[in-house]
């Protein structure tokens, strides 16, 4: 019932606009226009205000994966923290004015551990895949493991390991997930090296 009375009214419509003088239609549908786009636009400003940034890459601690100058877009619209994610956070013990960005290594209740010695990172006694780092990680910073991840935090670590202020670091250590401004989704500049991020 509501199918047809539908059908009517759009068939109505546009019998009523193709009765109109082509000048008067022309600008109906010129504003109809319009009025899309400005729909549109403030909904991209809506979400830029309030759950999209763009920020920039500051130094190489996250290299290869990301590089300095790169401009990436944040966003932490339904975001929940899992491993794996690169994210964009601050601390207030280590340059709070500043924002940091790492790769989520451990959630809240996982062990994390790393042998210095041959590089390798554990999380719960396994060894992690992690194919995207710039080198092994051989440098211990102020890390004793074993640690268990505390209850709405996450164990942070840049991908260039060894050239990193991360989690390892006590000023920095276990980031509470309230701290994350978002998870990085893309490098939008330059365009050489526009892509997701992963």
């Amino acid at each position: 019932m509501n199918t047809e009375s539908n059908k009517r009214t759009d068939r109505d419509r546009e019998e009523e606009l193709n009765a109109l003088p082509a000048d008067v239609r022309a600008r109906k549908e010129t504003y109809d226009w319009i009025q899309c786009l400005i729909v549109a636009l403030i909904i991209c400003v809506i979400l830029f205000i309030f759950f999209i940034r763009i920020i920039d890459v500051s130094g190489t601690s996250m290299n290869p994966t990301l590089l300095n100058g790169d401009k990436m877009l944040v966003s932490d619209l339904f975001y929940r923290p899992k491993a794996g994610d690169v994210v964009v956070f601050k601390t207030d013990n280590y340059d709070p004015d500043k924002a940091l960005v790492k790769r989520i290594i451990a959630t809240e209740g996982q062990e994390i551990n790393i042998d210095f010695e041959n590089g390798i990172v554990y999380v719960n006694g396994d060894p992690i895949q992690e194919d995207y780092i710039n080198e092994l990680t051989n440098t211990k910073l102020d890390f004793i493991g074993p640690q268990t991840v505390p209850e709405g935090c996450v164990f942070v670590m840049g991908d260039n390991r060894n050239a990193s202020t991360d989690s390892r670091k006590k000023e920095i250590g276990m980031v509470d997930e309230r701290m994350i401004l978002g998870r990085v989704y893309c490098v939008i500049f330059p365009l050489t090296e526009l892509g997701w991020v992963e």
